[in-house]
C-alpha cells in the first residue's frame, strides 16, 4: 500500500507523486483509487488500490540507480533487430515491464537508430512514450528539471 506523496511509477505511463487517495464509485460499485500527478505531460492518473500489484506500480528508483540508468545509457552497444516488426514487438515488451533500465535500452536504441538510419512514424512514436516515462521517472529520482535530464541522455548517447 501506497501513502500520499510516495514516488511511484506506473508502467506505460511514467512517474508521478501520489496526491490523493479517492474513493468513487463506477459501475455501481465502490472501489479507493490513488490518483497519481505525473509532471512530465501534466497529466494525471487514476489507479485502483486493489490491483496495484497486478498493474506493477514500483516506488522511484534510488539515486543510486539513477547512475546505472545512465551507465545503460552511455554504453553504445546495441542489439540491432533487422525486422523493424520484430524489433517494434521486443521494444514494446521492455517497455510494457515498467522496467527502468529496459526502457532505458528502448530510448537508447531508438535515439541511436533514429540517429543512423531515421525512425519510422511508429517507432518515433515509440520513442516520445519511451522517452517521456524515462525523463518522468529520472526526474522524480534526480530531483532536477525535465530538460536536465533530457540533456543528461543526449550527453551519455553522444547527441
Amino acid at each position: 500500500m501506497f501513502n500520499i506523496g510516495d514516488r511511484v511509477v506506473y508502467p506505460m505511463h511514467g512517474a508521478g507523486v501520489i496526491e490523493s487517495i479517492e474513493e468513487r464509485e463506477i459501475l455501481g460499485e465502490k472501489h479507493s483509487y490513488y490518483v497519481l500527478k505525473i509532471p512530465v505531460g501534466d497529466m494525471k492518473v487514476m489507479i485502483p488500490t486493489h490491483n496495484v500489484g497486478d498493474i506493477g506500480i514500483r516506488e522511484v528508483i534510488s539515486t543510486q540507480e539513477v547512475d546505472k540508468v545512465f551507465a545503460v545509457l552511455g554504453d553504445q552497444s546495441c542489439d540491432e533487430t533487422l525486422n523493424w516488426n520484430k524489433r517494434y514487438r521486443e521494444n514494446m515488451t521492455k517497455i510494457k515491464s515498467g522496467n527502468i533500465f529496459e526502457v532505458a535500452n528502448v530510448v537508447k536504441s531508438l535515439m541511436l537508430r533514429e540517429k543512423e538510419k531515421g525512425l519510422s512514424t511508429g517507432e518515433r512514436k515509440m520513442l516520445n512514450s519511451a522517452k517521456q516515462i524515462l525523463v518522468s521517472e529520472l526526474v522524480l529520482a534526480k530531483g532536477v528539471e525535465q530538460y536536465q535530464i533530457e540533456d543528461i541522455i543526449n550527453d551519455c548517447l553522444n547527441l
